[in-house]
């Protein structure tokens, strides 16, 4: 199976008359109910036919054909690349960049915070505020977070100016 018949398939479902016929062989089984003339209803059958999404049954009625979808997924399937265990707590902590709780192991809690710490530019000094600003957008307990950068030395503190002191640096 080929990224064409990928297309083919997209370029189905994009056409409106395709479109309309595979919804009604989904919903209810009568390609007439789309709506569309006969000859119409018949081009975008055999379209669907030639694409694999719709097919007749032993009494000549017209099914859409599901397992389409499932058999291009299978052909385009990658094996998932490896994670790593920081990747994995991440991952279970993250939900589209914000924390859903802060971890209450120590461990995955490094991780996180180690993370978050990524945020702070190593020499740069950066007041109170700015530090509550970047944190509120991980969680909405800034305060603790930045309290626990602090304690494990990811952030120093000096006269309510922020510096990164520590975590990990990508090269």
């Amino acid at each position: 199976m080929s990224d064409d018949a990928i297309r083919q398939v997209l370029g189905l479902l994009y056409q409106e008359d395709t479109l309309r016929v595979l919804a009604a062989l989904v919903l209810s089984g009568k390609p007439e109910e789309a709506g569309l003339e006969e000859d119409a209803t018949r081009r975008a059958l055999d379209r669907l036919e030639r694409g694999g999404l719709a097919v007749r049954d032993d009494d000549g009625r017209w099914q859409a054909r599901r397992e389409r979808f499932r058999e291009l997924l299978h052909a385009t399937a990658r094996p998932a690349a490896p994670v790593s265990a920081e990747e994995k707590v991440l991952q279970s902590f993250l939900v589209e960049g914000r924390l859903r709780a802060i971890p209450s192991k120590r461990e995955k809690q490094l991780v996180v915070l180690n993370y978050i710490a990524q945020v702070f530019e190593p020499g740069v000094r950066y007041p109170e505020k700015e530090v509550n600003t970047v944190l509120r957008a991980f969680h909405d307990d800034y305060a603790a977070l930045r309290r626990y950068l602090v304690d494990d030395g990811l952030l120093s503190r000096e006269n309510n100016v922020y510096w990164r002191s520590g975590g990990s640096v990508d090269s």
